[in-house]
């Protein structure tokens, strides 16, 4: 087990990323599907089913022979693996004692059948897991996967799986318009002033929120200023056009919002005068999706929105096209991660020198 630096990078395999557990061989306790819930996972010590104590994880059957339980992951959105968390939260006298995670990198859409005779390399030894204990394995291989595979040994249960990492999107998916700030297109968040109820992480995610619980949320500002939130773009692209989403927020939506994006490639994100004004400071209202036609003119690689005073959003989406310079550089970046045997099966898409 190494430091767990990494838990500031995005969970690839999270459901809220479109993740999914897609095989297990044994499930008799607890469901597979558990391993990848975006919340903690919880425990009331009274209940039970008609198989015995319910657990929110995964859990297979006391072993009687000489193997060992697994489960498949298929990523939400591909990428290099930094580190994982194998969570044993509430697994104290049935927890595996041992763990290995292995990848695969997979074109399309492949059937299970598929995916169990892919070439899976270990990222993560054999090595030990303690109980109820959030287990975290630095992982040094730099290629992209688009599944995981988590080995247990000889069998026990996982609450939760996290496998954090940098999202490298497919540039094949990234010609026209496209949402730069999307998560799954490699948009982050690099800073906020404040996430008290909920990470500004969240308005990037897929889909819309079904909750104000899936957004951003902020404390009430008492004194002066405003909120904010700075995320980086999965590439350098011209903004079009903005959805600014409040929608749940009925009585705590900000009332102005503002945007502002930078170009890192030649100026100091840390300047406060090289951000350029993409929406000025403009009236939004509770529970409504906004949308605002932008300039589009200069390509930004940083997007920083201002909420005044404070208030929460659902979702923010920033629709535009790469620049020249920043698509072919995520066509390098995606081509030079993809391990051989994946380059193999798809030479003819090889970026051009």
């Amino acid at each position: 087990m190494m430091s767990t630096d990494f838990t500031g990078l995005p969970d690839l395999a999270s459901r809220a990323l479109g993740g999914s557990v897609s095989a297990a061989n044994d499930e008799l306790f607890a469901q597979r599907e558990n391993l990848i819930k975006p919340g903690a996972p919880f425990f009331d010590p009274h209940e039970f089913g008609h198989k015995g104590k319910v657990y929110d994880g995964w859990e297979t059957r006391r072993r009687r022979d000489d193997g060992h339980d697994y489960a498949i992951v298929r990523l939400g959105t591909a990428g290099i693996i930094h580190g994982i968390i194998v969570d044993t939260a509430y697994f104290k006298g049935n927890y595996p004692p041992f763990i290995s995670v292995e990848a695969a990198s997979i074109e399309g859409y492949p059937s299970i059948e598929e995916v169990m005779k892919a070439d899976w390399q270990t990222i993560v030894a054999k090595s030990p897991a303690q109980g109820d204990t959030p287990n975290a394995y630095e992982v040094t291989d730099r290629h992209r996967w688009t599944h995981v595979r988590l080995s247990i040994y000889p069998d026990g249960g996982v609450a939760r799986l996290r496998v954090h990492g940098e999202v490298v999107p497919d540039p094949r998916f990234l010609d026209g318009t496209v949402d730069l700030l999307a998560a799954e297109n490699g948009g982050r968040l690099v800073d906020c002033s404040d996430a008290f109820y909920a990470s500004p992480a969240n308005i990037i995610l897929p889909g819309r929120a079904r909750n104000m619980g899936e957004g951003w949320e902020n404390s009430r500002r008492r004194g002066g200023g405003n909120d904010y939130a700075v995320f980086a773009l999965a590439a350098a692209g011209r903004p079009r056009n903005v959805e600014i989403d409040t929608s749940y927020y009925v009585g705590n939506a900000p009332g102005w919002v503002r945007l502002s994006g930078i170009d890192a490639r030649s100026a100091d994100i840390d300047a406060a005068d090289a951000w350029k004004e993409l929406l000025a400071r403009t009236a939004v209202q509770p529970d409504t999706r906004h949308r605002f036609v932008l300039d589009g003119s200069t390509a930004v690689t940083h997007l920083r929105l201002d909420v005044y005073p404070d208030g929460g959003l659902s979702r923010l989406r920033l629709f535009g096209e790469l620049d020249g310079q920043a698509a072919s550089d995520a066509r390098r970046t995606w081509w030079d991660a993809l391990p051989a045997g994946h380059q193999a099966l798809i030479a003819d898409q090889a970026p051009t020198a």
